[in-house]
């Protein structure tokens, strides 16, 4: 059992101001029949990022059908949390409308940068705004350095979030200049949060490991699965189960995917998203330099749901 990659869908080659490079973080909409709308975070030639979408037939992935000519949410106001930049980390609804949840990019003096958590929300026929000016969630006494992408799920009566957080920065000059894990937090409403202060999802120092980021879950027969980036040398993808959400058993043995012998993915692969369309089973991810390849697509055809 294996994915099968199915090949680059989207690489940004200066299409507009605002996407000069990188599709990072891909995240998949169905909008009808096989058509889907890939939303991701691109950037300017000054490295700024805003988020934007390709729409795709899953039959056919390498064919764009349609190419967003205006981002759907881009940098903040001037001394706001995402004034550096937003990047995508997921989308989901409620009550008719999407929740689209973002970083907000802050650049730093002492440390390279520091992250919020933000959300934008957009009901039919209308576009993203933001909630609010300020995030929903950000550096506080249990997080104090920086936080990551969230993955949030609506779970029966309960708003739930897997997100990461620095443990610590060290010195740039460094190879791991940080350490980084995952951590857990409720809603009733997915915007209010309550953080849990233990990491659910730590680190492997031994095997040289210092980053997991980026996680992505679905629940299947009361399970919990999640797929997330993990870096030492440089990103994989890993896989862990749970039967709570909160006390993890990883499994990267079991991801069945790993870079490609040469071409885009080849050094790295990172930030999946995996979701279900029909009897098939898809994810998305980046390669190599965290976007700037572009993303690609695998099938796991084998595995019903």
């Amino acid at each position: 059992m294996t994915w099968n990659k199915l090949g680059l869908v989207f690489c940004p080659n200066n299409n507009y101001e605002w996407m000069q490079s990188h599709a990072a973080n891909p995240v998949a909409e169905h909008l009808e029949n096989d058509i889907f709308r890939i939303y991701f975070s691109t950037r300017n030639k000054n490295n700024i990022s805003s988020l934007g979408f390709v729409d795709i037939d899953i039959k056919y992935p390498s064919e764009v059908i349609n190419i967003s000519n205006t981002p759907i949410l881009s940098p903040g106001e001037l001394g706001t949390f995402d004034t550096d930049g937003v990047s995508l980390a997921c989308i989901t609804h409620n009550q008719g409308k999407k929740y689209l949840y973002y970083l907000g990019w802050n650049l730093c003096k002492s440390v390279p940068w520091n992250n919020s958590i933000g959300l934008a929300t957009q009901t039919i026929g209308s576009n993203f705004e933001r909630y609010s000016k300020g995030p929903i969630m950000g550096r506080d006494i249990h997080d104090p350095y920086t936080i990551s992408y969230p993955w949030v799920m609506k779970d029966e009566d309960k708003w739930k979030m897997w997100y990461g957080t620095h443990l610590q920065w060290n010195r740039p000059e460094e190879r791991e200049s940080f350490l980084h894990a995952l951590k857990y937090a409720e809603s009733n409403d997915g915007i209010h949060w309550k953080k849990h202060t233990e990491i659910v999802l730590p680190i492997d120092s031994s095997k040289g490991e210092y980053a997991i980021a980026k996680p992505c879950v679905i629940k299947e027969n009361d399970i919990y699965k999640m797929w997330y980036a993990h870096r030492g040398d440089k990103y994989r993808i890993g896989y862990a189960e749970s039967k709570d959400g909160i006390q993890w058993t990883r499994k990267d043995s079991e991801v069945f995917i790993n870079v490609s012998d040469s071409g885009w993915d080849s050094e790295s692969i990172e930030y999946p998203f995996v979701f279900k369309h029909q009897k098939s089973k898809f994810m998305l991810y980046n390669g190599n330099e965290y976007g700037r390849t572009g993303f690609g697509l695998a099938v796991w055809k084998d595995q019903q749901w």
